[in-house]
């Protein structure tokens, strides 16, 4: 039985117009869009770009890490050698107290007493400079702010002007660096030293 109201299949279709009818083509999600070459161009630029500033930013890092252990183990000791150079001024000065006629003179018991002392400041000193810690004597050099300090003026015409004539207390270096300064006494009135470079004829 059919129903009245149903339209008929004829109805359904549509009137062949002359043109085949076209569906259009279905594209892919992971297909590349028109302008993605650039997009794509662009980005590897940036991630380049990215990867060759990490590069170098590490090789900065591990230099500065390279300069930072070679120094903690060349100046790592500074405090406890400044703390070592009070030992080693003792001797000295222990040394120095005794007159030259006394070492001379002396009975055997006291010229061991001395030379005992003084193989302990060479022993003492040794160490240090194994350890980088150099003692420096500028007597004779032009007085160096950055090496000397200067504690007063002699009068000596003999000697240009700004000669270290006399070192109060020896300094010291520390690798590179002035780990104490040499306590010095500097002409004056005698002529100006020539600059290091200066040739005279």
């Amino acid at each position: 039985m059919t129903d009245p109201n149903r339209p008929s299949d004829d109805a359904v279709k549509p009137a062949p117009t002359g043109e085949p009818v076209v569906s259009k083509p279905y594209i892919m999600p992971d297909d590349p869009e028109e302008g993605s070459n650039e997009a794509l161009t662009k980005e590897l630029a940036e991630a380049r770009d990215k990867v060759l500033r990490t590069l170098a930013e590490m090789e900065n890092l591990r230099q500065r890490t390279r300069r930072e252990v070679a120094d903690s183990k060349t100046y790592g000791i500074t405090g406890f050698a400044r703390d070592i150079l009070d030992i080693a001024d003792n001797l000295q000065r222990a040394l120095d107290a005794i007159p030259p006629e006394a070492k001379e003179t002396a009975d055997p018991g006291l010229k061991a007493f001395i030379e005992g002392v003084e193989l302990t400041e060479r022993s003492l000193l040794n160490s240090l400079e194994k350890n980088g810690v150099k003692k420096f004597d500028p007597s004779g050099e032009k007085f160096d702010p950055n090496f000397q300090q200067a504690m007063y003026e002699v009068p000596d015409p003999s000697v240009p002007s700004g000669t270290v004539v006399q070192v109060v207390q020896a300094g010291f270096t520390i690798g590179e660096r002035v780990l104490r300064p040499a306590l010095v006494a500097v002409s004056k009135g005698g002529a100006k030293a020539a600059p290091a470079g200066d040739a005279t004829n």
